[in-house]
C-alpha cells in the first residue's frame, strides 16, 4: 500500500453536512463528524463539494462549514471544495482555504459554462495563485467539462495541480494518465471503481460513502491499494450495491440516507433535491442493513 505522505493523500471523505429539521447547518454536528470520521480511520475530509450541498450555501455557511471542518480536526487534514461559476470566486475560495490552513483545495474546472482549453488552463492559473496544492476535479457528466489526461498533463506541467480527482468512472484513463503525467497524483472519485483505480495506481479516495460506513470502506481502500484480493473482492461485493450510489444523480440522499440507517444522522437535504422514492429508499436500506448485519460498518 501506498504510504500517505501528503495532504491530500489517502481516505479524504466528501462529506455530507447535516441539516437540522428547518435546513439550518447544524455546525456542532459538522464538528462532531469530521471527528468521528478520523477517529474511525479517515485520513481527513473534503467540505464544500457536491455532497456537502455547497451550491445551497450562502457564502457565511460556506465560510463556517471549512473552517468548522478545520476548527475540528486540523487544517492540514481538510481538503476545502473551491467551485464556482468562474475563477475570480474559486480563487477568493482558495484564499480562504489558505488563510485558515487547510492542507489543500479541490478545484471544479469553471461551473455551468463549457469551457474551452485555454478557459480552463486560466481557470486554474487563478486558483493556484492562492499558493495552496490544487487537486483538480474531473466531473464532465456535471461541468460538461472533460479535464482529459492530455489537458490534465499541461495543468501539472505548468505546476497548476498536484492531482485528480477522477469521476469518469474510465479506469483506462488511470493508465494514461500515467503515461502522460507520471508525477500527477491519482485519486479515485466515485466510489464504485474504487478497487479498479486502487489496483491502477491511485494514492487516494475523495470518498462518499464512509460517511456511512468508514472502518469497512477504510479497510476496503487498503485492501485496493496493496492489491489484496483475497480482503478487497469480499468487501467490494457486499458494499458495491451502496457504492454505485455515489454515480447516480441522487447520491446525496442516498448517502444522507445510509447514514441515518447506520445511526449517523444524515438528515434532510436542501432544495433543489427531493426525497428518495420508496423504490430507492428501499434499496439503500436493505443495501445499509445487509453491510451492518455482515458486520461491516
Amino acid at each position: 500500500m501506498t504510504k500517505r505522505t501528503k495532504p491530500w493523500h489517502g481516505v479524504m471523505v466528501a462529506t455530507a453536512l447535516p441539516l437540522h429539521d428547518d435546513l439550518s447547518v447544524d455546525d456542532d454536528g459538522y464538528a462532531a463528524h469530521c471527528r468521528w470520521l478520523v477517529e474511525n480511520g479517515c485520513d481527513g475530509v473534503v467540505p464544500n463539494g457536491s455532497l456537502g450541498e455547497y451550491q445551497t450555501l450562502t457564502p457565511e455557511e460556506r465560510a463556517k462549514v471549512a473552517e468548522t471542518a478545520v476548527a475540528a480536526i486540523g487544517g492540514e487534514r481538510v481538503m476545502a471544495g473551491v467551485g464556482a461559476y468562474g475563477a475570480a470566486e474559486s480563487r477568493r475560495w482558495a484564499e480562504h482555504a489558505r488563510e485558515i490552513g487547510c492542507g489543500s483545495v479541490l478545484a471544479l474546472p469553471p461551473n455551468t459554462y463549457r469551457a474551452d482549453e485555454r478557459a480552463v488552463l486560466e481557470h486554474y492559473r487563478q486558483v493556484a495563485e492562492a499558493g495552496v496544492p490544487v487537486v483538480a476535479y474531473n466531473n464532465p457528466y456535471d461541468t460538461k467539462v472533460d479535464l482529459t489526461p492530455a489537458l490534465l498533463a499541461k495543468l501539472h506541467a505548468e505546476g497548476l495541480i498536484v492531482a485528480v480527482k477522477e469521476f469518469t468512472g474510465d479506469v483506462r484513463r488511470a493508465y494514461e494518465l500515467a503515461e502522460l503525467a507520471p508525477g500527477l497524483d491519482l485519486l479515485v472519485g466515485s466510489d464504485d471503481v474504487l478497487l479498479e483505480l486502487g489496483i491502477a495506481g491511485a494514492v487516494g479516495w475523495i470518498a462518499g460513502f464512509p460517511n456511512a460506513l468508514p472502518a469497512a470502506n477504510v479497510a476496503l481502500y487498503r485492501a485496493a491499494l496493496a492489491r489484496d484480493l483475497d480482503t478487497a473482492l469480499p468487501l467490494y461485493r457486499t458494499l458495491h450495491p451502496l457504492l454505485r450510489w455515489d454515480s447516480k444523480i441522487e447520491f446525496v440522499q442516498a448517502i444522507k440516507l445510509s447514514m441515518d440507517v447506520a445511526g449517523r444522522r444524515g438528515g434532510p437535504c436542501r432544495q433543489p433535491r427531493v426525497p428518495l422514492t420508496e423504490d430507492q429508499s428501499a434499496a439503500v436500506r436493505a443495501a445499509t442493513e445487509k453491510a451492518l448485519a455482515e458486520g461491516i460498518a
